[in-house]
């Protein structure tokens, strides 16, 4: 990218392809996988030393979550791991991106070790391993402890304050050195955009603030989280293959006037440039930064951090669900582009838009513009309505074309160039999904929250025969 305020929106324009999934540009060793996080399915939040996280803080609050609902229990991972480890080999994935939960090894965020909770992390680790299930670790999915939420007398603490970065280094060393003899693929943070932007700006999310200044200190310190924890794991586990998870989407203008163009612009450095120009070494956006400031909103910026930021990365993780259509929105809030939805596209029950395509162009970006050497899709599904049938079965026709159409398009990206090395289905189970709660279900497999029952949908079988017949056709 020779600019940073270049108009990305020429690789947004897309059809939706229908010819056969090609799975013969899947290379032979193709990572087959599932991801969960900590939070969503863990459940036994008080048992063992866990501590609270800004996420049973949040979902205390009245209002903030469908429903009332909690991650208390969620899906009862906690003391049901093996069933779900069979689930994995029922599918027939090798694979398996999950979360550790801070507040269950520190529960204090920085102070002593909780054994307890890194027991667990143990028994899971070597559970897939028995299972030939490789596990791919995030460190951190959203569930920072309250204890650092707190830390500051005004409570502005977490992630607007440095030291809860420095903090997480220190956690990274105590997990890498656990678990690092026999997990090598390894994340520092999951999707930051939504820690910071969605919980410190729109507040949609834990800790549940609407703070511009606090919100870009927080997206500063997540970054420089990332750097040192970076250095951290390798220290603590040497061979660790170390990478970031960001979320993206694609921003289309939505006509051709000037303001609208000058709009996907900004959404686009707002939710796509500002977390991957810095950690390749780029440095933030400058209009987007000016952009900032006007508003009173500046980095804490300290000199030798932009060098720990752009700690290399051996692989890069994509999160993909759906494309966004701006119009600009002068007095709107910061980035001043408002989301226009387009009618008659096909939606998921999320009411997000479908377009496999933006996945293609994503992958290629992070190939072409970035540089990119290896490449892992660490999430993509979509929630639908799931109807249990008389016999037990749950057809889910629209969750199935979902997944087809999206491997569809890591095909192309792959017959392109793009590096791509894996896909991890999200999500393996249906789980508590943040402030929709569990009303929202994106699992491959289902789970009745009543019994904790569960049942492989129609979709997770079909990604079982994707499966199988790439493995036939790689020999």
């Amino acid at each position: 990218m020779s600019d940073d305020r270049t108009d990305r929106t020429d690789r947004t324009q897309h059809t939706e392809s229908t010819a056969p999934l090609d799975l013969g540009a899947f290379p032979a060793g193709f990572s087959w996988g599932t991801a969960t996080s900590a939070y969503q399915i863990e459940g036994a939040v008080a048992e063992d030393g866990r501590a609270p996280s800004i996420w049973d803080t949040y979902t205390r609050v009245p209002g903030a979550i469908d429903n009332g609902d909690d991650g208390d229990t969620a899906c009862d991972h906690y003391h049901r791991w093996p069933e779900d480890v069979a689930l994995m080999r029922e599918l027939g994935t090798d694979a398996y991106r999950l979360s550790i939960s801070w507040p269950r090894v520190l529960p204090e965020g920085d102070g002593p070790v909780n054994t307890a909770g890194l027991d667990f992390y143990d028994r899971l680790v070597d559970g897939l391993l028995a299972a030939g299930i490789d596990p791919s670790v995030t460190l951190y999915h959203w569930d920072l402890p309250q204890a650092l939420q707190d830390r500051t007398a005004d409570s502005r603490g977490g992630w607007t304050e440095r030291a809860t970065a420095e903090h997480f280094a220190r956690y990274a060393s105590v997990v890498g050195a656990r678990l690092g003899d026999r997990v090598t693929r390894w994340a520092t943070l999951n999707e930051p955009l939504c820690s910071a932007w969605i919980g410190h700006l729109e507040g949609r999310m834990a800790p549940g603030w609407t703070d511009l200044t606090a919100a870009v200190r927080a997206s500063y310190h997540l970054l420089l989280a990332h750097g040192l924890g970076a250095s951290a794991l390798r220290a603590a586990a040497p061979g660790a293959q170390v990478g970031l998870v960001t979320n993206h989407s694609t921003f289309e203008p939505a006509s051709s006037r000037p303001e609208d163009l000058a709009a996907a612009v900004r959404a686009d450095g707002h939710g796509n440039r500002w977390w991957l120009d810095p950690v390749y070494g780029r440095g933030f956006p400058s209009d987007l930064r000016e952009l900032y400031e006007r508003h009173g909103a500046a980095l804490p910026e300290r000199p030798g951090d932009a060098g720990t930021v752009a700690a290399p990365l051996d692989w890069h993780g994509l999160n993909y669900y759906f494309p966004v259509t701006v119009a600009d929105d002068p007095t709107g809030p910061v980035p001043h582009a408002r989301e226009v939805r387009l009618p008659d596209v096909p939606r998921t029950g999320m009411d997000w838009q479908i377009d496999a395509g933006g996945l293609e162009s994503l992958l290629l970006r992070l190939t072409e513009d970035y540089g990119a050497q290896r490449l892992y899709v660490t999430e993509n599904g979509s929630a639908f309505p799931d109807t249990v049938g008389p016999d037990g079965r749950i057809d889910d026709p629209e969750r199935a074309r979902y997944l087809e159409a999206h491997l569809a398009a890591c095909a192309r990206a792959l017959r392109k160039g793009a590096p791509l090395a894996g896909y991890y289905a999200w999500s393996l189970l249906d789980n508590f999904e943040w402030a929709y709660g569990y009303d929202k279900r994106f699992g491959l497999v289902h789970v009745d929250y009543a019994t904790q029952r569960r049942t492989v949908k129609a979709s997770g079988r079909r990604y079982a025969e994707l499966i199988r017949a790439h493995r036939a056709q790689a020999g």
